[in-house]
């Protein structure tokens, strides 16, 4: 067969309301959002790569940003995120879009390249593969992969307001029903899922990705996540950092509209 067209939708906004200017924090005199477009150059297999913010005044200085590092960009609508995704992947002429969000600045690329190649093997087989469904690697290391046609199908059926913002439950919501989902899980047999935060949404999980990223980078630029776990056990001082975090994510706000997600999938925040 051909090879597709890939192309990955890292989407980027500034408005986030526990840590508003997440994606341009400083990591090491870079902003986070180039340290995680670094991270993707890294993949072995071939993709444009498009960043996609909004229209909103307040992700001007995302777009300025991708424009000085010659980064593709997309500007859409703030909270339609699927649309978002629709218009780039029709305006790139992907085969293959994959979203993987800019909350994800470790994101291992051999993760990303070992998702890829599953889809690559199993193409005629699925419609959507991710490493979500159930999900096993550290929170932070998100794949979600949509053939054009599932993508679209998405855009034009998905109605319910998660849906728009979140891009992808109604494919694995209605699954096996309506679109053929794959997963790929961490050969390890592990699930650190629930325990393991990589991902950035909190001051807290700042503080434990820029310290990776001071104790990691300068010796190995392209860390793995298996060598932030070994840091971790050296250091659980790092771990403790966001640990109270971990296993929180936004399904808990959802649980009553999610058909395939159970609360064992989610946290609820506990405050201190």
């Amino acid at each position: 067969m051909p090879t597709p067209h890939i192309v990955v939708i890292v989407q980027a906004r500034m408005s986030s309301s526990r840590l508003p200017g997440k994606v341009l924090l400083p990591i090491l005199g870079r902003p986070l959002l180039a340290r995680m477009l670094e991270r993707l150059n890294k993949c072995q297999t071939p993709f444009t790569t498009v960043v996609a913010t909004s229209t909103d005044s307040a992700d001007d200085c995302i777009e300025e940003f991708c424009r000085a590092e010659h980064v593709a960009v997309y500007r859409g609508s703030l909270t339609d995120c699927l649309d978002r995704h629709e218009q780039i992947a029709q305006q790139w002429n992907a085969d293959l879009a994959v979203k993987i969000p800019s909350d994800c600045p470790l994101i291992d690329p051999r993760i990303v390249d070992s998702v890829l190649r599953f889809y690559l093997a199993h193409q005629e087989e699925y419609d959507f593969v991710s490493n979500l469904h159930p999900a096993t690697w550290p929170d932070g290391n998100d794949v979600e992969i949509m053939t054009r046609s599932c993508l679209h199908r998405t855009w034009a059926e998905a109605a319910k307001p998660l849906e728009r913002e979140h891009t992808t439950p109604y494919i694995w919501d209605s699954a096996p029903e309506q679109f053929r989902i794959g997963n790929v899980a961490w050969s390890t047999g592990l699930d650190y899922s629930m325990s393991h935060r990589f991902t950035i949404d909190y001051p807290e999980d700042y503080e434990f990705i820029r310290t990776v990223y001071e104790e990691l980078y300068p010796a190995n630029p392209t860390f793995s996540c298996e060598d932030i776990l070994d840091l971790l056990n050296r250091r659980p001082d790092i771990y403790q950092l966001n640990a109270r975090f971990a296993g929180v994510n936004w399904y808990r706000h959802h649980l009553s509209e999610l058909n395939t997600v159970s609360a064992d999938q989610t946290k609820q925040l506990l405050t201190t």
